[in-house]
């Protein structure tokens, strides 16, 4: 086997998940399981598949959360906790000892994409790039402009006045070490001023790659509609237990979580270890705890169970 170009990773973990609350009162928005595995897993299953064995992740709201997250099988993972949150670029720039002069792949924690990434390490790898970012041109904002040749950005959000946006950042991208120059020590700085420098360089790459799953899961609707739309698992876990007079449709129900006589889910998505009250009538909602339906509070709705 071919050792691979890039083996390590980091995957932002510290975000506040303010667009998901109150799920992100109960964990950080990685840990908030898809599919009854928390998001940040298909993140590490994608790098994992491309050969990726190293893994770092920051960490900053409700960090002992992380403690119980399994990562694959071998591979290895060390936590960075932020006391204070250093944005994007401030959270690469202090894993800069661990990445240890050599290339990265970046990965945001609160997306789920199914891209092959072998084609972003092997454009950037392929090129003189200080970063390349995977992009799209449908999915995210069309926030990056790209020029004439289609591997180069060109401006981010027009901030630099030279193109229109065409395309959309996916939140993935690999550096080249001499990236971390572009980004002040000890402060808390985002990623997009490097990347602007980069580009008034000539060297931020682009992997157009359309291929393959990518979503923002990043508020309600989003998260309701994936689990409503996509089949990456059963449905209903083996480990769950409906009650026989449970009405369950379109939804999503985790291991070790309950639905109780009588209670009627449509659209919904139950944590695993959750409990729906019996009797319970819910719809589009998203029940996270135990004896869910009673309070508006409990289960999340925007409607609470009758």
């Amino acid at each position: 086997m071919t050792k691979p170009v890039i083996d390590q990773a980091f995957i932002l973990g510290a975000g506040m998940g303010t667009r998901l609350r109150p799920l992100t009162l109960l964990l950080p928005k990685p840990l908030v399981p898809v599919f009854h595995r928390p998001m940040a897993a298909h993140a590490f299953e994608a790098c994992a598949a491309i050969g990726i064995s190293r893994f770092a992740v920051n960490t900053h709201h409700l960090a002992a959360a992380w403690n119980g997250f399994q990562p694959p099988a071998g591979t290895r993972v060390e936590f960075f906790h932020e006391p204070v949150l250093l944005d994007t670029g401030g959270g690469l720039k202090n894993i800069e000892p661990w990445i240890g002069g050599k290339p990265a792949l970046v990965h945001n924690g609160d997306i789920l994409t199914r891209m092959p990434l072998d084609e972003l390490v092997r454009a950037h790898h392929e090129s003189d790039a200080l970063a390349t970012l995977a992009v799209r041109r449908h999915g995210p904002p069309p926030h990056l402009a790209l020029d004439a040749t289609g591997s180069r950005v060109a401006d981010i959000r027009r901030m630099l006045d030279r193109a229109d946006g065409t395309h959309g950042f996916t939140g993935v991208y690999c550096i080249a070490p001499e990236f971390l120059a572009l980004i002040p020590p000890g402060r808390i700085a985002s990623v997009i001023p490097a990347f602007l420098e980069c580009i008034r360089r000539g060297r931020l790459g682009a992997a157009v790659i359309e291929d393959g799953l990518w979503l923002d899961l990043g508020d309600r609707d989003s998260y309701l509609r994936a689990h409503r739309d996509l089949a990456l698992d059963a449905k209903i876990h083996p480990e769950a237990v409906i009650h026989p007079s449970a009405e369950v449709s379109r939804s999503v129900v985790g291991p070790g979580a309950s639905v109780k006589a009588g209670a009627r889910l449509d659209g919904c998505v139950v944590w695993p270890g959750a409990s729906v009250r019996a009797g319970a009538q819910l719809s589009n909602c998203i029940i996270a705890t135990t004896a869910c339906g009673k309070h508006r509070e409990a289960d999340f709705t925007g409607e609470s169970g009758s």
